[in-house]
């Protein structure tokens, strides 16, 4: 059976949530059936199919966001939440 399609806001979208200095906050709900990204009260909420274990979950919401930003994932960069479902990344430029 294949994967269905990650759901992911446009880029310009994204983009628009990150405060001046690159920053974006995100909510994230590891373990979820589905994956995607989604556009809430100021913030990003991931779902992610990894579990918190090891980063495995940091690393697959990072991977989200490069996706949808467009960028490698190397240019983000989590500054706050490594064992939280609260994150903050920053967008290197």
């Amino acid at each position: 059976m294949a994967r269905p399609k990650v759901a992911l806001p446009a880029a310009e979208s994204l983009l628009a949530l990150a405060d001046e200095e690159g920053r974006l906050a995100v909510r994230v709900t590891p373990g979820a059936k589905t994956e995607g990204l989604e556009i809430g009260a100021g913030h990003i909420l991931a779902k992610v199919r990894a579990k918190p274990e090891d980063g495995k979950a940091n690393e697959a919401v990072r991977a989200l966001l490069a996706a949808a930003l467009r960028l490698a994932p190397s240019r983000l960069i989590l500054l706050r939440g490594m064992t939280s479902r609260e994150k903050l990344f920053r967008i290197l430029p």
